[in-house]
């Protein structure tokens, strides 16, 4: 196996048009591909809300995994996910009266980093999702410095919702990959929003299209 080191560590940050668009379903799909690479992974939530008796399911599930795949990412869930809410709302809102500190965010991200190559950093919500009064979600990933990897959904109306969410993005100057998950309206979606993507950019890629190499042979980074 080909266990390739990158020159400097990388960090992707998954975001998504909207909530439930499938942010952690790729998140575990990006860390596989990473893995089968020869690359060793880790993963970041820097904020989850809806967590039930301070059990962040979407930390717990990518921790178990990231570790699965790499045995050196030797950390706990409160290094993962630093803060958990229970209210299933934006962080702005479920925080209630807590400061978000986002240069500890910032901190703690270098501090995974340490642990592995490649980061996976998991948002919460879409690109505008308030994390304090004047921060969002995006500003958050311009501070993490991390690459945008934007995940679309398929249903009727994901055109305005895919179009605003990678405008927002090049209006931040922050560089960024674009898949959809097909899921949802798959038997229409070729017919109905499919004619246009194709049109108006050079190269439609899906999520279910980033396959693992289970040869782990050296591939070019995202």
């Amino acid at each position: 196996m080909n266990n390739i080191i990158p020159q400097k560590r990388l960090c992707y940050f998954v975001t998504a048009t909207n909530t439930d668009v499938g942010k952690s379903f790729a998140s575990k799909k990006l860390l596989s591909y990473y893995a089968s690479m020869g690359y060793k992974v880790g993963y970041y939530k820097p904020i989850e809300t809806a967590v039930i008796d301070d059990k962040p399911s979407d930390g717990i599930m990518l921790l178990k995994l990231a570790k699965e795949l790499n045995r050196d990412f030797n950390v706990d869930i409160k290094e993962v996910v630093p803060y958990r809410f229970t209210l299933a709302a934006s962080p702005y809102v479920a925080k209630g009266d807590t400061i978000i500190d986002i240069e500890y965010l910032k901190a703690q991200k270098e501090y995974l980093q340490t642990f592995c190559d490649v980061l996976i950093v998991e948002g919460a919500g879409g690109l505008m999702v308030p994390i304090e009064k004047e921060f969002f979600m995006i500003d958050l990933i311009k501070e993490l410095q991390c690459k945008a990897i934007l995940i679309s959904p398929s249903n009727l109306g994901s055109i305005n919702d895919t179009m605003l969410s990678i405008k927002a993005l090049k209006s931040h100057n922050i560089e960024f990959e674009w898949y959809i998950n097909l899921y949802k309206d798959k038997g229409s979606f070729f017919e109905t929003s499919y004619p246009f993507l194709k049109d108006y950019f050079s190269k439609i890629e899906f999520l279910d299209d980033l396959k693992t190499n289970n040869n782990s042979i050296y591939q070019k980074p995202l």
